[in-house]
């Protein structure tokens, strides 16, 4: 195929996040069944077993891959103190949520509505990557979101008697 003369394939995200996993075949599993991602390619690793492969979900791309000794990266801890949390946005966040939960994830936060204007909910997979399930429910101003975020903080205030998480 021919360079589109920008440094980036003509087929590919500009950002896309690498999954390490202990088990990668059964995260691809996990991400086709429970997230309805679809696989574009894998490739096997000197042992025969799953080294790389490539998924999308709608338009984005990730990729899942083995634990190399010769790399740093490794997978995440099943605790959810991941440093990194994936958002992706869904059409409907709660029949995702349930979908995931039944092939394996963990919910971590149940979906509920927030002031800017989406549904969130947060789930770690079996392979213990984090991510934020979202769907938009509502259109929103910066001023309403300013407005919205404002009387949040000044809840937290009363709740706290006027101190902060900070301090």
């Amino acid at each position: 195929m021919p360079s589109t003369g920008t440094g980036i394939p003509a087929d590919s995200s500009v950002i896309i996040p690498r999954l390490f996993c202990k088990d990668p075949d059964a995260a691809i599993g996990f991400y086709v069944r429970g997230l309805g991602a679809n696989e574009s390619g894998r490739r096997p690793g000197p042992d025969g077993r799953t080294a790389h492969a490539l998924l999308t979900l709608g338009p984005a791309m990730f990729m899942v891959e083995a634990e190399w000794p010769s790399l740093p990266s490794r997978a995440p801890d099943q605790d959810g103190s991941s440093s990194v949390v994936i958002f992706v946005y869904v059409d409907d966040v709660d029949s995702l949520v349930l979908r995931a939960a039944s092939s394996g994830a963990r919910i971590l936060i149940p979906a509920a509505n927030q002031f800017w204007g989406d549904r969130t909910a947060w789930i770690i997979d079996p392979a213990g990557h984090v991510w934020t399930i979202a769907s938009r429910i509502e259109e929103t101003t910066a001023g309403e979101r300013d407005a919205r975020w404002s009387d949040i903080l000044a809840e937290q205030q009363r709740h706290t008697g006027g101190t902060t998480a900070a301090g």
